[in-house]
């Protein structure tokens, strides 16, 4: 059974991410130390990028992932018991370019000062390629809002880039190898001379392939992820900023930065079409709130950078066809539907065994929704977060649909099956199936199908294939909403006094129980959980329905 979880693991590897992590074992890259080049003289304004919430609160005390700690006598920059992500943000210098920023300059420069005296080169977390990456952008970023970098400050950020320069992720792909391009097409633009054009152009070169290749032509990010989508879209609109802040050696590169600007074009649509009539992201595959800048600040930015703003989709049916995803907008309800693959075959580490799963809407107020994501570490609550049971879906005798394992790790993984939607006097219809539990016996295919109309929102899920299995739906609610039995009915309250009733159209029990929400990293709320179960002959149906009482 190992074997084979690591066999249909590793089969959808490229060869790069084989020998390309070999490599990155076995090989430490020289160490320069001589001058940093000269910087180059901008031409253009430097736009205010987006904003995220800050995260220093003091000279040497710091916020992530809703934990606060103090990096002095506590184990400095590297503290082995404190978790990797919230080590990694650490060395990200975020709060730079953060909300209200200007108001913390001067810890801003001491822990700059700190970081360079702490951090020798090549050791510890702060060296590794990606929060290499976010702290090189950053570091100029803030320089180009007005803040100079000291002389040893310029020298320091010369020798990270050379460092990274020969560290790229080659081995892991995806988000951290554009993290890498985009920090040297800033370093090699921000700085002048010869070395500094071989940093822009390696940069270039990796983003003319991976700009195409990770954004899909509905302008989603290929990971399937909203949160790593939004960052990605942040990536691109930092570029076209730069382009602009540079506009006569751009111009050598006029054809790519047009395309950064079409690209982040459509995904600004995207996002718009994904995110929740409350304006935030839904939780699809590793999703939270607070990593990425909020949609509307996003938006903001994009703006004044002279790009077009989104219009909400409106009442129809929105379908991001090469992404897998549809919105089914009618009336108070708004429902984001998941037909989509787990992630590119050689890269599903963020993905979650969500397929079929939905987020529902009414009237503004969040009702069903996933698990959210509230750490990457492995074990108990990360496997849980990402199977297929914390999400309103269904399981086919207690399996995940896709088998999802450690932390960033998927085997066999489930393959959406004709997604299709239609409009008909005024019912809004969506469907799709998937075969992740086909490994199983009987080979059981699921199907779901959706049907909206202005007053009730209906789910049919019908599991196809043969043999008796025991199947189970969650319809997880949010927190803000409170559960009264009523028979074998339940009324959901929501805040401000509407009410929904939910019941079973063909007779399945509902009961209550009780499961987790992590809307942020480091933060988990309890919330009701809708639950039936049936021990049946496949084939078979059930559906469901959720209306005003």
């Amino acid at each position: 059974m190992i074997l084979g979880r690591y066999f249909h693991t590793l089969r959808h590897l490229r060869p790069v991410q084989f020998y390309g992590r070999l490599w990155h074992r076995i090989y430490t890259p020289r160490l320069e130390f001589r001058p940093a080049p000269p910087i180059r003289a901008a031409g253009g304004p430097w736009q205010s990028p987006a904003r995220r919430r800050p995260s220093v609160v003091g000279a040497s005390r710091l916020r992530f992932l809703n934990v606060t700690r103090d990096i002095v006598g506590s184990g400095g920059w590297d503290n082995g018991s404190w978790p990797r992500l919230w080590c990694y943000n650490l060395h990200y210098f975020d709060d730079l370019n953060a909300e209200g920023g200007s108001e913390r300059v001067d810890w801003h420069r001491g822990l700059i000062e700190r970081w360079i005296a702490e951090n020798p080169p090549a050791l510890g977390t702060g060296w590794e390629p990606y929060p290499l990456s976010l702290r090189i952008v950053n570091w100029i970023k803030w320089a180009l809002s007005g803040n100079a970098l000291s002389e040893a400050a310029c020298t320091s950020l010369a020798t990270q880039v050379r460092f990274l320069r020969r560290r790229l992720e080659v081995h892991l792909l995806g988000n951290h190898l554009f993290a890498n391009a985009k920090a040297l097409v800033f370093a090699g633009t921000f700085f002048d001379g010869e070395e500094a054009r071989s940093w822009r152009n390696k940069g270039l070169q990796i983003l003319e392939r991976e700009v195409p290749e990770q954004v899909l032509a509905d302008g989603g990010h290929f990971e399937r992820s909203p949160m790593y989508h939004s960052l990605i879209y942040e990536d691109l609109l930092d570029l076209v900023n730069f382009s602009q802040t540079f506009p006569k050696l751009f111009e050598k590169y006029l054809s790519q930065a047009d395309r950064w600007r079409e690209t982040a074009a459509r995904m600004g649509k995207w996002l718009e079409v994904m995110r929740h009539p409350d304006g935030e992201i839904p939780f699809f595959n590793d999703s939270a709130f607070g990593v990425a800048p909020a949609p509307e600040e996003l938006f903001r930015y994009a703006y004044s950078l002279g790009l077009e703003v989104p219009k909400a989709p409106g009442e129809s049916i929105r379908a991001l066809g090469e992404s897998g995803y549809l919105r089914v907008s009618l009336g108070p309800w708004s429902v984001i539907f998941d037909g989509a693959r787990v992630g590119p075959d050689y890269l599903p580490g963020h993905a979650h065994a969500d397929t079929l799963s939905f987020e529902l809407s009414f009237g503004g107020q969040r009702v069903v929704g996933n698990s959210g994501t509230s750490l990457y570490e492995e074990g108990g609550v990360r496997s849980w977060e990402r199977s297929t049971a914390a999400h309103s879906t269904v399981t086919v005798d207690d399996e995940d649909s896709s088998e999802v394992w450690a932390s960033f790790r998927v085997a066999r993984r489930a393959r959406p099956l004709g997604l299709t939607h239609e409009e008909s006097a005024g019912i809004l219809r969506a469907a799709c199936a998937h075969d992740g539990y086909r490994r199983l016996a009987g080979s059981p295919i699921h199907h779901r199908a959706l049907e909206l109309t202005p007053g009730a929102f209906q789910w049919e899920d019908e599991l196809l294939g043969h043999g008796r299995h025991f199947v189970s739906g969650r319809i997880p609610l949010h927190p803000d909403i409170g559960v009264e039995r009523r028979g074998e009915e339940w009324l959901l309250r929501l805040p401000g006094g509407e009410s929904l009733l939910l019941r079973s159209l063909t007779g399945e029990a509902l009961n209550l129980e009780q499961g987790t929400f992590a809307p942020e990293f480091g933060r988990v709320l309890p919330r009701a959980v809708i639950v039936w179960r049936v021990d049946a002959e496949l084939p078979r149906r059930a559906r469901f329905e959720l209306s005003r009482p």
